[in-house]
């Protein structure tokens, strides 16, 4: 399975099977894509004679063979099993989602969790809750030692005074158990203020802050229960807090919907106001006129091409930024078990409410039938859990049959699920997408190792 493309003037082969990337010349180029496996000599020869002499074909050719013969060009479908049985099934819980506050103070159009209650009755969650999902995280971490708690909410900041106690009593459990948490906290931003901005440099690993680009972009759809815009709030304090953060990670986290399809001019909007961490998320689904939907794809697919040119000057122009969907490392990547089974929902990864129910992730929680345990009683819904223990590449059919695979992990469960009833049936817009923004991270990679060579000469 290989699949190839030409963007910004640049051949690139991506082998399905194996996650190698050939960067191809025009015969080597126009020899995959015409002839699929298996190569024949003499078709190649007869196609191509009228273009190129008959060694340049023979070299081509010869070169081709050479990648197939060492698996890194027509591989073989990897074998599940083994995979699988290298994996350590013992490694345990590594994050917990502390769901702090069931309440938001925004009334954004497109959000999943009902406006911060998540079709439940509005809730904050209180200490003892959350000290409680600490030590359930720290029980059942396994041999990890790193392990991670991330406040979210609705919006965390309305229930600022537990997430204080909270890390205060994670630092104390680290002393004890020799194990390192690491806090991060995901919020929309209006109640940033200095004393809080101090504290979440001080104590969040990483922070994400949600703008959505353009000030008409975001007011039209991220506003408050007044329905006031919301963009001039938060810019102020999420300026200060960046700028304050000493080099400690952080997200502008926007989201793009069928109102913006020009979303890249949101992305660099972004990266102008001197933001130089910055994610645009899709919204997908069916059933609103801001969900993203089939017939937006041709539009889509052009305009994250049109982002990644202009990203690339502007890297060469000396004002890079890093896009979330363009940070792809061909050469240290994830390990082979992560890239087949994803985010670890279900698994690694739970949300945990304010009463202390356990979800595979927080865009299930509300859902009664995925509702996997509490963390009094801990983990018992074993047919869900097993459901998502499973849910790799390899059982997904739509996903064995995609060159995107071993980039991609299958998607997100939770699209799948809300668009098709099944979290093992990926949704295929969000599919068509992700294998485009992989085709210009690769396109990217190419760019800059060309660009370094040239430098090297």
């Amino acid at each position: 399975m290989v699949h190839t493309y030409s963007m910004n003037g640049i051949n690139i082969a991506v082998d399905g099977n194996s996650g190698s990337v050939h960067l191809l010349d025009n015969i080597s180029y126009e020899l995959i894509s015409v002839f699929n496996e298996p190569f024949k000599y003499q078709q190649a020869i007869n196609k191509l004679q009228d273009k190129y002499s008959g060694e340049s074909i023979k070299e081509a050719w010869n070169e081709i063979n050479e990648l197939v013969e060492t698996g890194v060009l027509y591989a073989p479908e990897m074998e599940k099993d083994t995979i699988l049985k290298k994996a350590d099934s013992n490694n345990g819980i590594k994050a917990v989602c502390l769901h702090v506050a069931h309440d938001c103070n925004l009334m954004c159009e497109y959000c999943f969790a009902s406006k911060g209650s998540y079709k439940v009755a509005k809730n904050l969650m209180p200490a003892d809750v959350a000290f409680k999902a600490v030590d359930f995280l720290i029980s059942n971490s396994g041999k990890r030692k790193n392990v991670e708690i991330d406040f979210f909410g609705g919006e965390p900041l309305l229930n600022f005074d537990v997430i204080e106690k909270t890390v205060e009593y994670g630092r104390k459990v680290e002393e004890l158990t020799g194990k390192s948490i690491h806090f991060t906290i995901t919020t929309n931003g209006v109640l940033l203020d200095d004393e809080k901005i101090k504290y979440i440099n001080d104590n969040m690993d990483n922070v994400v802050i949600s703008i959505d680009g353009r000030k008409e972009v975001h007011d039209a759809i991220r506003y408050d229960a007044a329905r006031n815009g919301t963009y001039d709030r938060i810019l102020e304090g999420a300026h200060k807090l960046v700028q304050e953060r000493n080099g400690k990670s952080y997200f502008i986290r926007g989201t793009f919907t069928a109102k913006n399809l020009d979303f890249s001019k949101d992305v660099f909007h972004l990266a102008d106001l001197g933001f130089d961490e910055i994610s645009v998320e899709p919204v997908v689904g069916a059933g609103e006129d801001f969900h993203i939907r089939k017939e937006h794809l041709k539009d889509i697919q052009k305009e994250y091409e049109e982002l990644a040119s202009t990203y690339i000057e502007r890297i060469k122009q000396g004002k890079p930024f890093r896009f979330y969907h363009f940070n792809i490392n061909l050469y240290d990547g994830p390990c082979l078990y992560k890239r087949i089974t994803a985010c670890g929902a279900g698994n690694e990864y739970f949300a945990v409410t304010p009463e202390g129910d356990l979800y595979p992730c927080h865009q299930f929680v509300g859902q009664p039938e995925f509702k996997v345990g509490n963390i009094n009683s801990g983990l018992n819904n074993e047919g869900v859990r097993k459901r998502f223990g499973e849910a790799n590449i390899f059982i997904k059919d739509e996903c064995r049959k995609c060159w995107a695979k071993l980039y991609c992990s299958g998607g997100c469960h939770a699209n799948s699920y809300y668009s098709n009833g099944d979290i093992l049936k990926p949704e295929e817009t969000a599919c068509e997408m992700q294998r485009k923004r992989i085709e210009c991270a690769i396109m990217i990679e190419a760019c800059k190792s060309i660009q370094n060579e040239y430098n090297n000469k």
